[in-house]
């Protein structure tokens, strides 16, 4: 019995054994490799990330909390060992998502279209100031207005002169000695003639031995009148002018040469242009004298253009748009970038070029030497060669993805320290260990601080601003114009070195939609033109006025719901009353106060 009692107390504990054995152990063939699935499954999460600001990090796509864009993907810099140090690896999805296109560099002639503004004006060699050779009144004028023509030899007023009387009783006394005295009369004759008395003339007077109290001027050219300078009744001494003649059968077409396109203006440049007054109608020219010397207030030189004009068609102060197919002098082949693929920074020029690799893509920034513009391209003095491919669209979300990864970067020559998403905003939902989670608002008012300095650098843009509204109320066409020039001036000239962090990229949104809008400016021919352009000008300057708040004063937003086809439009105005400059004098006072910006 006992050793039957010790079998089976035996067989029971191993029974019990096996099976908490099997409880214990028996999922072990499986579990680990669910933990690793799950593992591998974590591994492949995509972190999300925007291009523009790239402290935030979230687990799933959406929009960036700043500046609403759409979040790209993170790549794994895990990936990009043997590579170089500074390059920035990006998947095809993430390529995609940024509208990141590449383009080959290549060699081409340096020709640019330069597109030139300006005026008919008369020909200065054939302007000329008819003036009295006889002092005296002026007793009737002929020709009583401007724009009248007159011929060469004809009668244009009469003046009564006390001297020539007395002149007239000289050369009779004179007379009377002739054969005795001929050097006397000879005297009295070419004293008379030196007032511009023909021979005939003084001829009648000694046939009539009367003396001529009024005597007519005669026209020394012929011409238009463009100046009446003395009415009837005026006293006048000799020499002086009482009108101005013009012979417009030739006349010159001033066109404004600015400092940017003085290198591909040139004597001798064929230019075809057209008249605002003259649709459909263009002409050929070429440029027969440049300007030595720039004017210091409107900083062009100009550049003539001499056209024959014996139909009168050209009358001056016509607006004239030329354009001038340039070279630039010394280089037959140059490399050229499209625009878009270089950022500067006012000091720095930068592109990203392309590699391929067993990882994927890469690009590696490179600093180039820019040379002239050619409208919307550079020439590249250093830097490129051609056959490279280079990123010439999403350059920022490149740049963006070079400072989140802490590698060298537009503002970063020298790289930084890689940004992890946990310092000071983790939007993927994990709050920093380090300081809490910024909420949205919060994180937009630290994104768009700027310093003093970088508010003083908008001060020019917001006077020019400013100024073509009011040009634009007054209905003033060539104060608009020049405005509109002034204030792409004014933005070409900001540092963009100013704006610090999160700040420059904003910027850098703002500055490309103020340099597309303000490009084709002095090209404009008519005030319906500049207040078109005008609109998303506003619509930026108030963004950013709203962003950077960079002026010390209170100013207005204002709309007009009958602007834009009855679609509305805002613009900004330091004073509260409304003057509408989309409609100027034909409704200046359409329109109400919207905003209110301290």
């Amino acid at each position: 019995m006992n050793n039957t009692k010790t079998i089976i107390t035996a067989i029971v504990t191993l029974v019990i054994g096996l099976l908490l054995g099997w409880l214990i152990f028996g999922g072990s063939g499986t579990e680990p490799a669910a933990e690793h699935l799950h593992d591998t499954e974590l591994a492949e999460e995509t972190t999300w990330t925007c291009s523009m600001h790239p402290q935030i990090r979230q687990s799933e796509p959406g929009d960036c909390p700043i500046c609403g864009m759409d979040l790209i993907p993170l790549g794994n810099e895990n990936d990009n060992e043997g590579l170089d140090p500074n390059a920035i690896s990006m998947s095809p999805t993430a390529m995609q998502l940024a509208n990141i296109r590449t383009a080959v560099v290549g060699n081409m002639d340096p020709v640019k279209k330069v597109r030139l503004n300006g005026k008919v004006q008369s020909d200065e060699r054939l302007v000329y100031s008819q003036s009295s050779h006889i002092p005296g009144r002026i007793e009737s004028l002929m020709v009583n207005f401007t724009g009248e023509y007159v011929r060469k030899g004809q009668v244009i007023a009469s003046i009564y002169s006390p001297d020539l009387v007395t002149a007239q009783k000289e050369l009779f006394e004179a007379q009377k000695i002739r054969e005795s005295q001929p050097a006397l009369f000879k005297a009295a004759k070419e004293k008379l003639k030196n007032w511009k008395l023909t021979e005939e003339q003084i001829q009648r007077i000694l046939e009539s031995e009367a003396t001529i109290e009024t005597f007519s001027i005669q026209s020394d050219v012929s011409g238009y009148i463009t100046e009446k300078m003395v009415n009837t009744g005026d006293y006048v001494s000799r020499g002086q002018a009482i009108y101005k003649i013009a012979d417009l059968s030739r006349v010159w077409v001033l066109f404004d040469v600015y400092e940017s396109e003085m290198p591909w203006v040139k004597r001798g440049d064929a230019i075809s242009f057209t008249l605002t007054s003259l649709p459909g109608k263009s002409f050929e020219g070429k440029i027969s004298f440049l300007d030595p010397v720039i004017d210091p207030k409107t900083r062009v030189a100009k550049a003539r253009v001499v056209v024959s004009n014996q139909d009168l068609t050209l009358k001056p102060e016509m607006f004239a748009s030329g354009v001038v197919e340039a070279q630039l002098s010394g280089d037959n082949e140059a490399v050229v970038v499209p625009k878009s693929a270089v950022m500067w920074t006012g000091k720095r020029s930068v592109v990203y070029v392309k590699t391929n690799s067993d990882q994927g893509v890469n690009f590696i920034m490179r600093e180039v030497l820019l040379g002239p513009a050619l409208g919307e391209s550079y020439i590249i003095e250093e830097g490129l060669m051609e056959g490279e491919e280079i990123a010439v669209n999403g350059t920022f979300s490149i740049d963006a993805a070079a400072q989140l990864a802490g590698k060298t970067s537009m503002m970063s020559p020298e790289g930084g320290k890689p940004m992890t998403g946990h310092s000071g905003m983790d939007m993927g939902g994990s709050e920093s260990k380090e300081e809490p989670e910024l909420k949205p608002k919060a994180a937009i008012s630290q994104a768009l601080s700027v310093d003093e300095q970088a508010k003083k650098a908008l001060q020019p843009l917001y006077t020019a601003y400013l100024h073509w509204k009011d040009a634009l109320t007054n209905d003033d066409f060539e104060a608009a114009q020049k405005m509109a020039i002034n204030m792409k001036s004014a933005l070409d000239e900001i540092n963009m070195s100013l704006f610090k962090e999160d700040a420059h990229s904003i910027w850098m949104g703002f500055q490309d939609n103020l340099s597309k809008s303000l490009e084709h400016a002095q090209h404009f021919a008519d005030i319906a033109q500049l207040r078109k352009a005008f609109q998303p000008v506003s619509a930026t300057m108030i963004k950013m006025t709203n962003a950077f708040t960079p002026l010390g004063e209170t100013i207005y937003v204002q709309h007009c719901p009958m602007a834009d086809s009855n679609k509305g439009a805002d613009w900004l105005s330091k004073e509260k009353d409304i003057k509408n400059p989309y409609f100027g004098s034909s409704m200046l006072t359409c329109g109400e106060v919207t905003k209110e910006i301290k």
